[in-house]
């Protein structure tokens, strides 16, 4: 079993209604087994003025799939909701990152772990530190002490329900 990381976010649609219903897709599918989801969490959107404001969270998982293998299937749950890749930071309907596996670093065509920036995005670590605050970063470190410095960036813990 292979400890991982999932980002999620959301800006066009019911957003709320996505992430939720991308936390039910992991869930069922039978490589993953679902530890902790964080609350969901708005945010501005980053590098991408003017767009809907975003919801975001992070699942905690537990995997039988390799690192490209998961990564398919992020892109499957992504596809079932209608996102469309039309050009980068484009609104989307879900996205669905893959922040963090086990310990490893990558830098693979397709996909790098951990993902780039992620360290620098209060609106990735607010949610990771909510779940597991323990959780390091390879090559930038703790992600509790990480979000200490990024207290500018606004985001908000939306309520349960």
């Amino acid at each position: 079993m292979h400890r991982a990381f999932i980002g999620l976010g959301a800006n066009l649609g019911q957003p709320v209604t996505q992430i939720r219903d991308a936390f039910k897709g992991l869930r069922e599918h039978p490589g993953i087994t679902m530890l902790r989801e964080s609350s969901l969490y708005s945010s501005s959107p980053v590098d991408a003025p003017g767009q809907p404001d975003f919801v975001n969270a992070v699942a905690m998982i537990d995997s039988t799939l390799e690192p490209l293998a998961l990564l398919r299937v992020l892109h499957e749950l992504e596809a079932q909701s209608g996102r469309v890749r039309s050009f980068q930071n484009a609104p989307r309907t879900l996205d669905l990152d893959l922040l963090l596996y086990d310990d490893q670093v990558l830098d693979l065509p397709d996909l790098r772990i951990p993902h780039p920036r992620m360290h620098l995005r209060r609106f990735v670590l607010a949610p990771l530190v909510e779940i597991a605050p323990e959780a390091d970063i390879p090559g930038h470190g703790n992600a509790a002490r990480l979000l200490e410095g990024l207290a500018d960036q606004a985001v908000k813990r939306l309520p349960p329900g």
